[in-house]
């Protein structure tokens, strides 16, 4: 069995910090292949960023520059360094591997 478990969310002001964490466990040997999405109220899920199975990083427009995915295999954890957060940065986060999906973690940003 895969769970996804994200954290690291919270409240922060305009500017600020935050970086998310998702640890996996079951059969997960890799990083790669792992994504974060977000959805904010009255839009759809949109991806935000990810690592796929090449090791190759993508990201949205609107976070480019500002956040960094990243990952540990010995930790089987993926992580989202968010920097310069805005509030059109605000939403639920999830992790997502193939078909699995974290519970989310909450990440508002205050203007």
């Amino acid at each position: 069995q895969v769970q996804l478990v994200e954290s690291g969310g919270g409240l922060v002001q305009a500017g600020g910090s935050l970086r998310l964490s998702c640890v996996a466990s079951g059969n997960i040997f890799s990083f790669r292949g792992m994504g974060w999405y977000r959805l904010a109220p009255g839009k759809p899920r949109e991806l935000v960023a990810l690592i796929n199975s090449y090791g190759t990083t993508y990201y949205a427009n609107a976070v480019k520059g500002r956040f960094t995915i990243s990952g540990d295999n010995a930790k089987k954890t993926v992580y989202l360094q968010m920097n310069s957060l805005k509030p059109e940065d605000t939403g639920v986060y999830y992790c997502n591997k193939d078909v699995h999906w974290g519970q989310g973690t909450q990440v508002t940003v205050s203007s």
